[in-house]
């Protein structure tokens, strides 16, 4: 048992949004997202794509985030519609401001379009006589100016007011829940499946599964050496974790030291293999355009294709010099593919990033260079001119005129989703 005296004592709330993107399409439409079944959904028109979220009453038949409209089934009282991402940016940065008149900037934290923390330590007394009455105030107030509902974690740190949140303040009446560190064996401990804990995903909890932690509770008990040695430091942050210890601050912002682009796709439906490269086509012209942008070339690309069924192809390629060529990364990345994947198989996810990047203005002479690498990095940098000029989507590969190209279908898109 740890002694939490040594430990910050903050005062965390962290504020997720009710079926955000949900709730926000019923209001528009004059409706109650708490009576009405209704599914935001990718694309309405492809029978493949993803439901984005969904009301109370449609998850409590079953349909949820990550759901496909084929699976919704045809009823009258249910509702589906295309996301409307510019709307969703503006109602979630007005809720922003409204917590931004509550605490200072930097102790505020965007987490996501629809949930977000705040240090409310140095500045509750100023509004309320404890943080949890601070805590109805800020829900009183998102719900007046957009009737959007709330529910809010209070915790002594990030951690434990993000899993009171997600455990306990979604299930109260009020939608508030409160978790400090004499909580700790009681709440934290007793959560009995894995993955509802903040930072535990399925392949991690398989993991912990086999060497008999079931619960957190048992996660706290077991010995941290034995988890630094089988997770390395990861393993260190799961045991502390486990007993509700998190000493990060919101207004000492982490920076990262491994910056990265990336793009990752949910295809819209099953793709075979031969398809896929039209989209690996796509992902790596528009990443490594973007490193250009920067006047940057990266050494080490991920690579990961994601059957349907579960699992898939993850890969790491690293060029000490420098990846300096689109055909070069298509070429290693199609070469490995074609070496490795089962034909059998259907492909729905695919994703591309680039890390460890050098500065494209300080290059090594190279003797040995083919008049073939020469000219493809030309046309690279040939492209782009026009792409800056006219849009990033004036040219496109062929491929992408094909039935399994996705570029078309996206453009106009914003965060991946109709604006």
């Amino acid at each position: 048992m740890y002694d939490y005296y040594q430990c910050q004592h903050r005062d965390i709330i962290c504020v997720d949004l009710k079926s955000f993107y949900a709730s926000v399409s019923c209001i528009e439409h004059g409706m109650d997202p708490l009576t009405t079944k209704l599914a935001v959904v990718g694309n309405t028109k492809r029978q493949g794509s993803v439901v984005l979220a969904s009301t109370p009453p449609l998850k409590a038949i079953g349909i949820k985030t990550g759901s496909r409209l084929y699976e919704i089934p045809h009823h009258n009282d249910i509702y589906i519609t295309n996301p409307k991402m510019r709307k969703y940016l503006t109602i979630s940065t007005q809720i922003s401001q409204i917590a931004l008149q509550y605490v200072a900037p930097e102790d505020f934290h965007q987490y996501s379009i629809d949930e977000f923390f705040m240090d409310i330590t140095d500045s509750y007394h100023l509004f309320a006589n404890s943080p949890y009455e601070m805590a109805k105030i800020i829900q009183q107030r998102i719900f007046n100016a957009t009737q959007i509902k709330s529910t809010i974690g209070i915790g002594s740190n990030p951690l434990l007011a993000k899993v009171s949140m997600d455990i306990e303040a979604k299930h109260t009446k009020n939608g508030i829940a409160e978790w400090r560190y004499q909580d700790v064996p009681k709440k934290l401990w007793s959560i009995d499946n894995l993955t509802d804990f903040w930072g535990i995903n399925s392949r991690t909890a398989k993991k912990l599964n086999k060497r008999g932690i079931q619960t957190i509770g048992d996660l706290a008990h077991y010995p941290h050496t034995y988890l630094k040695r089988d997770f390395g430091i990861v393993g260190v942050d799961l045991h502390l974790h486990a007993n509700g210890i998190d000493e990060s601050r919101i207004s000492q912002k982490h920076q990262t030291k491994r910056k990265g682009l990336g793009k990752s796709q949910i295809l819209l439906r099953d793709y075979e293999l031969n398809e896929v490269k039209a989209v690996i086509n796509e992902q790596v012209e528009d990443v490594f355009f973007r490193t250009r942008q920067q006047h940057l070339y990266p050494t080490t690309i991920s690579f990961t294709l994601g059957y349907a069924e579960g699992g898939g192809i993850r890969k790491q390629f690293t060029e000490k010099h420098g990846f300096k060529s689109t055909n070069t990364i298509i070429q290693t990345l199609w070469q490995y593919v074609s070496n490795v994947a089962d034909v059998s198989e259907y492909y729905r996810t695919v994703s591309v990033n680039m890390t460890n990047f050098k500065s494209s203005h300080i290059q090594q002479l190279e003797l040995f260079k083919s008049d073939i690498e020469q000219k493809t990095e030309a046309i690279d940098h040939a492209l782009d001119d026009v792409r800056l000029k006219y849009g990033k989507d004036i040219v496109m590969r062929a491929t992408s005129l094909t039935d399994s190209g996705t570029l078309k279908s996206r453009q106009g898109l914003m965060a991946g989703h109709q604006a």
